[in-house]
Protein backbone atom coordinates (compact mmCIF):
# COMPACT_ATOMS: atom_id res chain seq x y z
CA UNK A 1 0.00 0.00 0.00
CA UNK A 2 2.78 2.45 0.92
CA UNK A 3 5.69 0.46 -0.48
CA UNK A 4 5.06 0.84 -4.20
CA UNK A 5 5.28 3.94 -6.35
CA UNK A 6 3.37 5.24 -9.36
CA UNK A 7 3.02 2.82 -12.27
CA UNK A 8 4.31 -0.19 -10.30
CA UNK A 9 1.15 -0.10 -8.18
CA UNK A 10 -1.69 -2.55 -8.79
CA UNK A 11 -5.42 -1.87 -8.54
CA UNK A 12 -5.45 -3.72 -5.22
CA UNK A 13 -2.73 -1.41 -3.85
CA UNK A 14 -4.75 1.67 -4.81
CA UNK A 15 -7.98 0.20 -3.45
CA UNK A 16 -6.39 -0.31 -0.02
CA UNK A 17 -4.76 3.11 -0.04
CA UNK A 18 -7.92 4.84 -1.27
CA UNK A 19 -10.30 3.12 1.14
CA UNK A 20 -8.24 3.69 4.29
CA UNK A 21 -7.14 7.27 3.63
CA UNK A 22 -10.59 8.33 2.37
CA UNK A 23 -12.08 6.92 5.58
CA UNK A 24 -9.74 9.07 7.69
CA UNK A 25 -10.35 12.09 5.42
CA UNK A 26 -14.09 11.80 5.95
CA UNK A 27 -13.62 11.55 9.70
CA UNK A 28 -11.44 14.67 9.88
CA UNK A 29 -13.72 16.73 7.64
CA UNK A 30 -16.90 16.05 9.58
CA UNK A 31 -15.17 16.55 12.94
CA UNK A 32 -13.89 19.90 11.66
CA UNK A 33 -17.35 20.87 10.46
CA UNK A 34 -19.00 20.00 13.78
CA UNK A 35 -16.34 21.71 15.92
CA UNK A 36 -15.22 24.69 13.83
CA UNK A 37 -18.18 25.02 11.42
CA UNK A 38 -15.81 24.82 8.46
CA UNK A 39 -14.49 22.14 6.11
CA UNK A 40 -10.86 21.11 6.39
CA UNK A 41 -10.37 18.42 3.76
CA UNK A 42 -10.78 20.61 0.68
CA UNK A 43 -10.30 24.24 -0.35
CA UNK A 44 -12.95 24.68 -3.05
CA UNK A 45 -15.29 26.52 -0.71
CA UNK A 46 -12.42 28.52 0.75
CA UNK A 47 -11.63 29.97 -2.67
CA UNK A 48 -15.21 31.23 -2.86
CA UNK A 49 -14.92 32.68 0.65
CA UNK A 50 -11.61 34.31 -0.31
CA UNK A 51 -13.21 36.04 -3.28
CA UNK A 52 -16.12 37.15 -1.15
CA UNK A 53 -13.86 38.64 1.54
CA UNK A 54 -11.79 40.45 -1.11
CA UNK A 55 -14.96 41.99 -2.55
CA UNK A 56 -16.11 43.06 0.92
CA UNK A 57 -12.70 44.60 1.65
CA UNK A 58 -12.15 42.58 4.82
CA UNK A 59 -8.36 42.47 4.80
CA UNK A 60 -7.96 40.40 7.97
CA UNK A 61 -10.40 37.69 6.87
CA UNK A 62 -8.87 37.72 3.39
CA UNK A 63 -5.44 37.06 4.89
CA UNK A 64 -6.78 34.26 7.11
CA UNK A 65 -8.59 32.44 4.28
CA UNK A 66 -5.57 32.85 2.00
CA UNK A 67 -3.40 31.37 4.77
CA UNK A 68 -5.75 28.36 5.00
CA UNK A 69 -5.49 27.75 1.25
CA UNK A 70 -1.73 28.17 1.37
CA UNK A 71 -1.43 25.66 4.25
CA UNK A 72 -3.29 23.05 2.22
CA UNK A 73 -0.97 23.81 -0.69
CA UNK A 74 2.07 23.64 1.61
CA UNK A 75 1.01 20.25 2.97
CA UNK A 76 0.75 18.84 -0.53
CA UNK A 77 4.07 20.44 -1.50
CA UNK A 78 5.95 19.01 1.49
CA UNK A 79 4.38 15.59 1.05
CA UNK A 80 5.51 15.25 -2.56
CA UNK A 81 8.88 16.82 -1.75
CA UNK A 82 9.53 14.04 0.76
CA UNK A 83 8.38 11.37 -1.69
CA UNK A 84 10.56 12.44 -4.61
CA UNK A 85 13.71 13.04 -2.53
CA UNK A 86 13.57 10.15 -0.05
CA UNK A 87 12.05 7.42 -2.26
CA UNK A 88 15.44 6.60 -3.82
CA UNK A 89 16.79 5.73 -0.37
CA UNK A 90 13.76 4.10 1.24
CA UNK A 91 10.40 4.01 -0.54
CA UNK A 92 8.41 2.96 2.49
CA UNK A 93 9.90 5.69 4.69
CA UNK A 94 9.26 8.30 1.99
CA UNK A 95 5.59 7.31 1.80
CA UNK A 96 5.06 6.86 5.54
CA UNK A 97 6.63 10.15 6.67
CA UNK A 98 3.77 12.40 5.43
CA UNK A 99 1.33 10.22 7.38
CA UNK A 100 3.49 10.58 10.51
CA UNK A 101 3.36 14.36 10.07
CA UNK A 102 -0.40 14.18 9.60
CA UNK A 103 -0.76 12.19 12.81
CA UNK A 104 1.27 14.79 14.71
CA UNK A 105 -1.04 17.54 13.41
CA UNK A 106 -4.19 15.64 14.38
CA UNK A 107 -2.88 14.78 17.84
CA UNK A 108 -1.89 18.40 18.48
CA UNK A 109 -5.38 19.63 17.55
CA UNK A 110 -7.03 16.93 19.64
CA UNK A 111 -4.84 17.57 22.69
CA UNK A 112 -5.12 21.36 22.58
CA UNK A 113 -8.85 21.18 21.95
CA UNK A 114 -9.43 18.79 24.83
CA UNK A 115 -7.45 20.68 27.47
CA UNK A 116 -6.93 24.32 26.40
CA UNK A 117 -9.49 25.36 23.80
CA UNK A 118 -11.53 28.41 24.87
CA UNK A 119 -13.45 28.80 21.59
CA UNK A 120 -11.80 32.08 20.69
CA UNK A 121 -11.61 33.12 17.05
CA UNK A 122 -7.82 33.04 16.86
CA UNK A 123 -7.68 29.51 18.32
CA UNK A 124 -10.27 28.31 15.83
CA UNK A 125 -8.42 29.84 12.89
CA UNK A 126 -5.09 28.30 13.90
CA UNK A 127 -6.44 24.82 14.53
CA UNK A 128 -8.42 24.85 11.30
CA UNK A 129 -5.21 25.83 9.50
CA UNK A 130 -3.39 22.87 11.07
CA UNK A 131 -6.12 20.50 9.90
CA UNK A 132 -5.96 21.93 6.37
CA UNK A 133 -2.20 21.38 6.38
CA UNK A 134 -2.74 17.77 7.52
CA UNK A 135 -5.26 17.12 4.76
CA UNK A 136 -2.88 18.67 2.23
CA UNK A 137 -0.23 16.20 3.39
CA UNK A 138 -2.58 13.27 2.93
CA UNK A 139 -3.95 14.32 -0.44
CA UNK A 140 -0.50 15.12 -1.77
CA UNK A 141 0.79 11.72 -0.67
CA UNK A 142 -2.01 9.63 -2.17
CA UNK A 143 -1.98 11.56 -5.44
CA UNK A 144 1.81 11.42 -5.72
CA UNK A 145 2.39 7.71 -5.12
CA UNK A 146 -0.63 6.60 -7.20
CA UNK A 147 0.20 8.73 -10.25
CA UNK A 148 -2.83 10.97 -9.46
CA UNK A 149 -5.24 8.01 -9.48
CA UNK A 150 -6.12 8.36 -5.78
CA UNK A 151 -7.29 11.59 -4.11
CA UNK A 152 -9.05 11.04 -0.85
CA UNK A 153 -9.74 14.30 0.99
CA UNK A 154 -12.58 15.54 -1.23
CA UNK A 155 -15.07 13.99 -3.63
CA UNK A 156 -15.76 16.67 -6.26
CA UNK A 157 -13.48 15.13 -8.88
CA UNK A 158 -14.42 11.62 -7.78
CA UNK A 159 -18.13 12.26 -8.28
CA UNK A 160 -17.48 13.90 -11.65
CA UNK A 161 -15.36 10.95 -12.84
CA UNK A 162 -17.97 8.44 -11.65
CA UNK A 163 -20.66 10.28 -13.61
CA UNK A 164 -18.50 10.15 -16.74
CA UNK A 165 -17.65 6.47 -16.28
CA UNK A 166 -21.23 5.38 -15.69
CA UNK A 167 -22.33 7.23 -18.80
CA UNK A 168 -19.62 5.37 -20.73
CA UNK A 169 -20.86 2.07 -19.35
CA UNK A 170 -24.08 2.52 -21.31
CA UNK A 171 -22.01 1.19 -24.25
CA UNK A 172 -20.95 -2.45 -24.22
CA UNK A 173 -17.40 -1.79 -25.43
CA UNK A 174 -16.72 0.37 -22.37
CA UNK A 175 -18.43 -2.04 -19.95
CA UNK A 176 -16.07 -4.77 -21.12
CA UNK A 177 -12.99 -2.57 -20.64
CA UNK A 178 -11.15 -3.99 -17.60
CA UNK A 179 -9.23 -0.77 -16.92
CA UNK A 180 -12.39 1.37 -16.87
CA UNK A 181 -14.19 -1.09 -14.60
CA UNK A 182 -11.21 -1.03 -12.23
CA UNK A 183 -11.21 2.77 -12.15
CA UNK A 184 -14.94 2.85 -11.42
CA UNK A 185 -14.44 0.34 -8.61
CA UNK A 186 -11.63 2.44 -7.11
CA UNK A 187 -13.64 5.67 -7.20
CA UNK A 188 -16.72 3.96 -5.75
CA UNK A 189 -14.66 2.53 -2.88
CA UNK A 190 -13.16 5.97 -2.16
CA UNK A 191 -16.59 7.65 -2.10
CA UNK A 192 -18.11 4.91 0.09
CA UNK A 193 -15.18 4.92 2.53
CA UNK A 194 -15.25 8.71 2.81
CA UNK A 195 -18.97 8.67 3.60
CA UNK A 196 -18.53 5.85 6.12
CA UNK A 197 -15.74 7.73 7.86
CA UNK A 198 -17.82 10.90 7.97
CA UNK A 199 -20.82 9.12 9.52
CA UNK A 200 -18.73 7.31 12.13
CA UNK A 201 -16.85 10.51 13.00
CA UNK A 202 -20.14 12.36 13.51
CA UNK A 203 -21.41 9.66 15.85
CA UNK A 204 -18.14 9.49 17.77
CA UNK A 205 -17.88 13.26 18.17
CA UNK A 206 -21.02 13.46 20.30
CA UNK A 207 -19.46 10.92 22.67
CA UNK A 208 -15.78 11.88 22.58
CA UNK A 209 -15.51 15.52 21.47
CA UNK A 210 -11.96 16.46 20.47
CA UNK A 211 -10.81 12.92 21.25
CA UNK A 212 -12.16 11.90 17.85
CA UNK A 213 -8.84 13.14 16.44
CA UNK A 214 -7.04 10.57 18.63
CA UNK A 215 -9.15 7.86 17.01
CA UNK A 216 -8.26 9.07 13.51
CA UNK A 217 -4.58 9.16 14.50
CA UNK A 218 -4.79 5.62 15.85
CA UNK A 219 -6.39 4.49 12.61
CA UNK A 220 -3.59 6.03 10.53
CA UNK A 221 -0.98 4.48 12.84
CA UNK A 222 -2.49 1.05 12.19
CA UNK A 223 -2.27 1.74 8.44
CA UNK A 224 1.44 2.62 8.74
CA UNK A 225 2.43 -0.36 10.87
CA UNK A 226 0.27 -2.81 8.91
CA UNK A 227 2.24 -1.97 5.80
CA UNK A 228 5.52 -2.16 7.73
CA UNK A 229 4.50 -5.62 8.98
CA UNK A 230 3.73 -6.74 5.43
CA UNK A 231 7.10 -5.41 4.30
CA UNK A 232 8.97 -7.35 6.99
CA UNK A 233 7.03 -10.54 6.25
CA UNK A 234 7.80 -10.14 2.55
CA UNK A 235 11.51 -9.67 3.22
CA UNK A 236 11.56 -12.68 5.57
CA UNK A 237 9.89 -14.97 3.03
CA UNK A 238 12.23 -13.75 0.29
CA UNK A 239 15.28 -14.40 2.47
CA UNK A 240 14.00 -17.84 3.43
CA UNK A 241 13.37 -18.71 -0.23
CA UNK A 242 16.90 -17.65 -1.18
CA UNK A 243 18.41 -19.79 1.60
CA UNK A 244 16.32 -22.80 0.53
CA UNK A 245 17.33 -22.49 -3.12
CA UNK A 246 21.02 -22.24 -2.16
CA UNK A 247 20.85 -25.34 0.05
CA UNK A 248 19.45 -27.39 -2.87
CA UNK A 249 22.46 -26.68 -5.12
CA UNK A 250 25.00 -29.59 -5.40
CA UNK A 251 28.22 -29.15 -3.43
CA UNK A 252 30.31 -30.05 -6.50
CA UNK A 253 29.81 -31.14 -10.07
CA UNK A 254 31.83 -33.62 -12.17
CA UNK A 255 33.30 -31.77 -15.10
CA UNK A 256 34.50 -34.04 -17.92
CA UNK A 257 34.47 -33.98 -21.67
CA UNK A 258 33.69 -37.76 -21.86
CA UNK A 259 30.06 -38.91 -21.39
CA UNK A 260 29.62 -41.02 -18.25
CA UNK A 261 28.30 -44.08 -20.15
CA UNK A 262 31.22 -44.00 -22.62
CA UNK A 263 33.73 -43.74 -19.76
CA UNK A 264 32.25 -46.89 -18.15
CA UNK A 265 32.46 -48.85 -21.42
CA UNK A 266 36.14 -47.92 -21.88
CA UNK A 267 37.02 -49.08 -18.37
CA UNK A 268 35.18 -52.36 -18.92
CA UNK A 269 37.11 -53.08 -22.16
CA UNK A 270 40.42 -52.29 -20.42
CA UNK A 271 39.66 -54.78 -17.66
CA UNK A 272 38.84 -57.51 -20.20
CA UNK A 273 42.16 -56.93 -22.03
CA UNK A 274 44.11 -57.11 -18.74
CA UNK A 275 42.35 -60.41 -17.85
CA UNK A 276 43.30 -61.95 -21.19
Amino acid sequence: MLRKFSNSRTLEDNLKLGALTAFSGGMVNVASLLIFFSFSSNVTGHYAILASEIVKGNLYQTAIVFAWIFLFFLGSFISNLIVIHVAKTNTYLAHATPLFLEIICLLSVGYYGQFYYRETLIETEIMLGILLFAMGLQNGLTASISNFAVKTTHLTGTTTDLGILFSMFTKKEFRENKELRGKAKLLSVIATSYLAGAIISGLLYFETGFQVFYIVSLFLTVVIFYDLYQLKIGNYLKLKKNKTSKSKKPAFALKTGIPLQTFSNIKEEQLKEETV
